[in-house]
């Protein structure tokens, strides 16, 4: 039976605390000191959880129904209210509303577990940094073209064209979600198409021609840092993964029987075999007595439940005196592409589907990850053993691959 205004004036305190229900979720619970204090308990992700709603009489039986039906509201959108409310005293707000930033911050919890962790850290200080002092005490309903582009514009003109192009993105994803979850009617966004100027596309540095890749090979096996880091170093140019994937890499997902590392590519949302070389599994066996007790592969100096840093094998570049405009982290991936075409002579599909990139079928269809698996090995291993001649300095050969996959 739901609560009325007379039987909560009227509740007296016990010797035990004293719970009162009023429906879904809410009630007045009453411990022996006398206060009358209101709970709303919901479940999350199959966990109960329970949250204050205030004090009576200052927060009246009305007052707490009208909490528990906006906290509702936001469980039919895959919000946590406990969540949301650390938001919402972020933002410096105390009742829950439809403000740019309250509604952008819950945006970001409810899409970052599908982010990595930096990335999803790097957004937050964007929006804080970039978009909160101006537009995030607005109603994001109220928001027009012009408001959007005058704060867009301020990045543009700090010249950070790219930073300003994201920021733009993100603000119609933020709309987008509002209008989703029934804040705003529009994405205003649209309006602003063309109103930035595009940005002018940059190559990461790379070096792709095989004599000057020798140069880097062996330059590389001279590096003097720590064991960690010169193992990453080495092993990147086998497997050509992005730099995140492999600081990342976690002993578990490496199977030394079958030659294969697979693991869950974040940013294509697929699952992805690096078929690993004979020097590839070289290195990870030198290593795995130092690291294999961990989590990671190339652990972190800060302690081995923590990845490499995102600068190690940067840094590491550097300290070999290898300039930036020469070489970076991502450089090995573009290395990789451009000799298995040119000079090895691998059918770009192979080569695309070892990059991880999101090959499709002549029908559209994505293929899967065990694609062409066994030419990969093929491939992989052949890459290995070139890359070893070129360390060495030996004869640059054209392999004439295509005949044989």
């Amino acid at each position: 039976m739901a609560l009325t205004d007379t039987a909560v004036k009227n509740v007296k305190s016990s010797g035990k605390t004293l719970k009162m229900f009023d429906g879904g979720g809410l009630f007045l619970e009453v411990p022996p000191t006398g206060s009358k204090r209101w709970r709303l308990k919901y479940r999350f992700h199959n966990k109960e959880k329970l949250i204050s709603l205030g004090t009576y009489p200052t927060v009246k039986l009305k007052d707490a129904r009208e909490q528990r039906d906006e906290n509702r509201k936001l469980l039919i959108r895959g919000v946590d209210p406990s969540v949301h409310r650390q938001n919402m005293k972020a933002a410096g707000v105390e009742r829950a509303g439809n403000s740019f930033e309250l509604i952008a911050r819950e945006w970001h919890v409810r899409f970052n577990s599908s982010w990595e962790e930096n990335h999803a850290e790097r957004i937050l200080r964007s929006l804080e940094k970039d978009l909160f002092p101006w537009l995030g005490s607005k109603p994001i309903a109220e928001l027009t073209p012009v408001e959007i582009l005058k704060c867009i514009q301020r990045i543009e003109k700090r010249g950070a064209l790219e930073t300003a192009h994201r920021a733009l993105q993100r603000c119609g994803q933020i709309l987008r979600f509002a209008v989703a979850t029934s804040r705003a009617s529009r994405d205003v966004t649209v309006d602003l198409r063309g109103a930035l100027p595009p940005v002018q596309g940059k190559h990461l540095p790379a070096i792709t021609d095989p004599q000057k890749a020798g140069e880097l090979l062996r330059t590389v096996e001279a590096y003097k840092g720590t064991f960690i880091v010169q193992c990453a170093l080495k092993f990147a140019p086998f497997v050509f993964v992005r730099p995140g994937e492999l600081r990342k890499a976690r002993w578990e997902d490496i199977d030394f029987t079958n030659k294969e590392w697979r693991y869950f590519v974040t940013k294509t949302r697929t699952e992805h075999i690096v078929p690993l070389s004979s020097q590839a599994v070289s290195i990870l066996k030198e290593l795995r007595p130092l690291t294999g007790s961990g989590v990671y592969v190339f652990p972190s100096a800060a302690g081995k439940d923590r990845p490499m840093s995102d600068n190690a094998i940067l840094g590491a570049l550097r300290r070999l005196e290898i300039p930036k405009e020469e070489m970076c982290g991502h450089g090995f991936r573009a290395m990789a592409r451009t000799i298995l075409d040119e000079v090895l002579e691998f059918p770009p599909h192979l080569i695309e589907h070892q990059l991880a990139h999101a090959v499709r079928d002549p029908n559209g269809r994505a293929y899967n990850r065990t694609a062409h698996l066994p030419q990969r090995k093929k491939m992989m291993q052949a890459w290995a053993d070139y890359l070893d001649q070129l360390k060495v300095g030996g004869v640059v050969l054209t392999f004439k691959c295509r005949e044989n996959l």
